[in-house]
């Protein structure tokens, strides 16, 4: 019985905490003024990922080919 008591109220502190804490939290500051070329834009303005991702596939498959030759020795 003692230990339902002690689930039950370790469960209501989480419950409390996670209540309290949600409200609290702020909004993330807003973007600053005059920081894109036609308005406002997400940082970064739009940089290409492509050829990063290319490379990152390649050394990827280049991995996975050299584990799967070794184990099959």
């Amino acid at each position: 019985m003692k230990n339902i008591y002690r689930k039950l109220f370790v469960g209501l502190v989480l419950a409390a905490a996670v209540t309290v804490s949600v409200p609290v939290q702020a909004d993330p500051p807003g973007m600053p003024g005059n920081h894109g070329a036609g308005g406002n834009q997400i940082p970064g303005g739009g940089a290409p990922v492509g050829s990063g991702l290319l490379i990152l596939m390649g050394l990827g498959g280049a991995y996975a080919g050299k584990k799967y030759l070794n184990n099959q020795e």
